[in-house]
């Protein structure tokens, strides 16, 4: 299947529904062909997150939730083949990442787990699945994630020039690709992650549309502080996070319930903001391009606050590179579904701290 494209499905730790994408890895510079993005609707949504904390009869739950996400993997990846007349004969391999409801690298557990059958989904689809990502890399003594490092140096590395990718997920994480060197990076905190969560509950919306609600508010400087002095922020790469660290829970431990709910929504964001200017400084200072991708990229009270944290860099979206900042992430599991299907390594040691390069992920033939 030399001319075969290949399909990326995402659906992050944002928890706001699927990103599927069509790509083309055939000419030496990888092309975005076609994309779909399916919401999840909020009942589907309550119980993801539901089952990210122990409860009655979770593993029954899990594996059906894991069926139900397989069908909706399913039904977008056929809406986006015959939207656009591209037989299923034509596609070598869908890479699915799974929603994510545990990550446990740490040694004396290592283990992570992203929901969904990937049996279920060749069936349905006809076409050869790769998932599992994440977990050949933590068998590697690595943090399995974060992964789409390896393909920022395939769109992204330039010769002349240290640029740094940002990806603002559900959890943010840093690329640095610095000309001559090395690629490295990390989860460097919480992206979108606490500020869907505090919006959710104070105005019933599922985000903070353009962070308008944050704008409004005001930082408080003593919970900011509060919030920063968690371990995770102090620990030296390689590192990764999950959903399990920064919650609601670990936010009200910090609040004294009598703060303004737009002032928090401010120092959420500007938590996000600190991670990411904090870590690109004392990691990467010297890099003059910051490009910023995941839905975070389209909160323009976000983006703001971090050309204001980066003085002297330019910050800009990753659309300036000819990659939608939305689809970036999709885009490099398709990516790693070439690699399984080739024989190649997907992960970076330098990101992750494997032992060494590492296939990543398990191969379910049509």
């Amino acid at each position: 299947m030399k001319n075969a494209y290949y399909v990326g499905v995402m659906s992050g730790t944002s928890l706001d529904g699927i990103d599927v994408v069509l790509a083309d890895f055939n000419s030496p510079s990888p092309s975005l062909l076609h994309t779909l993005y399916l919401p999840y609707g909020e009942e589907l949504r309550s119980r993801l997150l539901g089952i990210h904390h122990s409860g009655h009869d979770e593993l029954h739950r899990a594996a059906m939730l894991g069926n139900e996400l397989a069908r909706h993997y399913a039904g977008a990846v056929v809406n986006l083949l015959e939207k656009n007349e591209v037989e299923s004969r034509n596609v070598a391999a869908i890479g699915c990442h799974g929603q994510t409801v545990r990550h446990c690298p740490q040694p004396d557990r290592g283990y992570t787990i992203q929901l969904f059958n990937p049996a279920l989904l060749v069936e349905l689809t006809g076409i050869t699945v790769v998932a599992d990502f994440r977990s050949r890399d933590i068998a590697a003594g690595g943090q399995g994630a974060p992964l789409v490092p390896a393909f920022h140096q395939v769109l992204f590395n330039d010769s002349q020039t240290h640029r740094v990718i940002v990806n603002i997920g559900g959890i943010a994480n840093l690329t640095s690709l610095p000309y001559g060197g090395d690629v490295t990076g990390f989860d460097c905190g919480p992206g979108n992650i606490m500020i869907d969560a505090w919006c959710l509950r104070h105005t019933g919306k599922a985000y903070d549309e353009s962070g308008l609600w944050a704008g409004s508010g005001n930082v408080i400087p003593a919970l900011l502080e509060k919030l920063r002095a968690l371990h995770f922020f102090s620990l030296p790469p390689p590192k990764s996070v999950s959903r399990e660290v920064f919650s609601l829970a670990w936010l009200e431990d910090c609040l004294s319930g009598q703060e303004n709910p737009a002032d928090v929504q401010a120092t959420l964001l500007q938590l996000t903001v600190s991670g990411i200017a904090e870590s690109i400084f004392a990691y990467f200072p010297g890099a003059m391009e910051i490009y910023l991708c995941g839905g975070g990229a389209r909160n323009e009270t976000l983006v703001t606050r971090l050309r204001t944290a980066l003085p002297g860099k330019k910050v800009e979206l990753t659309d300036r590179l000819g990659v939608d900042a939305d689809w970036l992430e999709a885009f490099a599991f398709a990516w790693l579904a070439k690699q399984a299907i080739q024989g190649a390594p997907g992960n970076l040691p330098a990101v992750t701290g494997a032992r060494g390069a590492r296939l990543l992920g398990a191969i379910y033939p049509v």
